[in-house]
């Protein structure tokens, strides 16, 4: 997991008196209250991941209800706006109850589960808890939950059984947690869904029964069915489309509601686009000679912006209250990369100050972290400059909407050739490509965008300085 956070919770007295007026979402008891007390029952409440964050999906409970906790074990894995973490418990106990199930959401503050201090008040917690129990859960897979197959749009760790598999279902394990739920990180998960292994065959090797990235890549290794259409995971993709019933609404992913607050946000600010043409001619060939040495084009065009970003800060600043501007003391450069049902931007901090090397390690790592959902909060949410890049898809020229809190995002279209006029008047190919900058204008003028377009031009077109 990329990260832990301990859950909150509060402390609930077992006096009838006081449960008729604790709120069902937040429990502050009294003071007073404190001495009449006979018995611990907390409850956990859904922690807030982010600053952004107004409710969290249950991705998967580490714990099954009845085991025993001690302060600082996992008890749940928590999807919030970009990313998947583990939740520590503040205290010792046993898991009661589990108000929100797994594949449901909450808003933050709202109790998801009941700690109870001793195995005696576990049938008490229990209680309390389906008096109290929560409105209707999140919507879940249209079929009945007996054939894994169908839960996989709720958890996307449940794939087709591949007939081959030996183990029976039935069989528990670790992970099951004596056969109630499947335990994995949530990058065992979407291994498992890409190579097309049921999680529920395999037995667990890491903490507590956990199952691991390692376990999922043996079991796709050692079926030969499944080596074929685990060849490539794009392969897999038309696969979903059956699954897909025309006409249907569909609620947005934590993710998806996360983006489009942002999106709407963002309209309140005044923004214009400068366009510019840039010829790679040069860069294309630094690219080729320094690729097999883990070299991404990302990482290339990342260092030459965050270059041209030092001899421009007010391209790199931003505005946020309406009545000044902050001009940023690092230069990170956030890199949109889509995902399944969502957009995040992972950060290359201070990237004027990285080898391209570096840059290039750093990069990769980040885009593991955010396809598995692993990324922690300060790794998508510091940039103060942003890249979007459709090259890749021939994508030639597009508009890129500014993120907010930030001043200026450049959309880079492919590298074509293109037929050009040459200094000395005859007819030449180069390759070249369009970008074009969305700006806070309230911050960033006309002026000031084509100074920078003209330095990073410079930069590209003559690459020398982004090898050191």
């Amino acid at each position: 997991m990329a990260a832990s956070l301990q859950l909150g919770t509060a402390f609930v007295p077992t006096s009838t008196s006081y449960l008729r007026r604790r709120s069902p979402s937040v429990a502050t008891p009294p003071r007073h209250a404190s001495p009449r007390v006979s018995a611990k029952i907390r409850e956990i409440f859904m922690p807030a991941l982010s600053s952004t964050m107004t409710e969290g999906k249950i991705v998967s409970w580490v714990k099954a209800e009845g085991d025993q906790l001690s302060k600082g074990d996992s008890v749940v894995v928590v999807e919030s706006d970009k990313a998947d973490m583990d939740v520590e418990t503040f205290y010792d106990g046993y898991l009661a109850a589990i108000i929100v199930d797994e594949g449901s959401s909450a808003p933050v503050g709202s109790a998801i589960a009941l700690l109870a201090e001793t195995v005696e008040e576990i049938a008490l917690a229990k209680s309390q808890a389906s008096s109290s129990s929560p409105s209707a859960p999140a919507p879940a897979p249209a079929s009945p939950p007996p054939p894994p197959p169908e839960a996989v749009p709720e958890t996307l760790a449940s794939p087709p059984p591949p007939k081959s598999a030996p183990v029976s279902a039935s069989s528990t394990h670790p992970a099951s947690e004596s056969g109630q739920r499947i335990v994995a990180t949530p990058y065992a998960r979407k291994l498992a869904k890409d190579l097309k292994v049921e999680l529920g065959s395999l037995v667990g090797t890491g903490p507590m029964g956990r199952i691991v990235a390692k376990d999922v890549e043996a079991a796709a290794a050692a079926s030969p069915v499944l080596s074929t259409p685990a060849k490539s995971v794009s392969d897999s993709a038309p696969v979903k489309t059956p699954a897909i019933e025309l006409g249907s609404v569909v609620p947005f992913t934590t993710m998806q509601k996360a983006v489009s607050r942002n999106m709407v946000e963002t309209l309140s600010v005044p923004t214009f686009r400068v366009g510019y043409t840039i010829t790679t001619d040069a860069l294309d060939t630094l690219y080729k000679k320094i690729k097999s040495k883990g070299v991404t084009m990302t990482a290339l065009l990342a260092k030459a912006t965050a270059m041209a970003l030092t001899k421009h800060p007010v391209i790199n600043s931003c505005c946020r209250d309406g009545k000044s501007f902050t001009y940023n003391s690092s230069i990170n450069i956030a890199v949109a990369v889509a995902m399944d049902g969502g957009l995040i931007t992972p950060v290359l901090q201070d990237a004027d100050k990285l080898d391209i090397y570096s840059l290039s390690r750093k990069w990769k790592e980040l885009v593991d972290k955010a396809r598995a959902k692993q990324l922690q909060t300060h790794e998508y949410s510091m940039g103060t400059f942003t890249l979007s890049n459709l090259g890749m898809f021939g994508v030639d020229r597009f508009d890129a909407i500014l993120p907010t809190g930030t001043g200026a995002i450049m959309a880079v279209g492919a590298s074509q050739p293109t037929v050009v006029a040459t200094k000395d008047g005859r007819i030449g190919m180069k390759n070249q490509m369009q970008v074009n900058v969305t700006a806070d204008h309230r911050v960033i003028y006309g002026a000031d965008l084509a100074a920078f377009l003209q330095t990073l031009a410079k930069i590209i077109e003559d690459p020398k300085d982004l090898t050191f």
